[in-house]
């Protein structure tokens, strides 16, 4: 079955998209963690990091370039922003698509919180 990711891509499920092309879309988080919250995911279906293959190097790189232009245009680019990439369930990995979180418009405090 098809991720979510997957029929947002295909313009079969409703998504607020900022960003389409041959390679990859993006659009807005349903549920944001920062003013500005846009997944980057590829157009084919690469379930995480751990099923990369060298075939996909120019896509990943593309999806920097486009997480690059779209800090600009939501001008957070000036203050900074965060990437994450999750891998799996212990990283919090919900759905099994690859894809980018790109998060700014405030400070975003530290990535992980210490446990002792």
């Amino acid at each position: 079955m098809s991720s979510i990711f997957a029929r947002i891509i295909a313009g079969e499920a409703p998504a607020d998209i900022v960003y389409q092309d041959d390679r990859v879309t993006a659009f807005r988080d349903i549920n944001p963690q920062a003013p500005v919250h846009i997944l980057i995911v590829p157009n084919k279906e690469i379930p995480s990091v751990n099923e990369v293959t060298e075939a996909d190097e120019a896509v990943l790189g593309h999806m920097l370039v486009v997480a690059k232009q779209l800090a600009q245009q939501e001008d957070i680019h000036k203050n900074g922003y965060r990437l994450i990439v999750n891998c799996g369930d212990h990283a919090g990995q919900e759905v099994y698509h690859l894809h980018i979180h790109l998060l700014g418009g405030r400070a975003l405090g530290p990535m992980l919180q210490r446990r002792d």
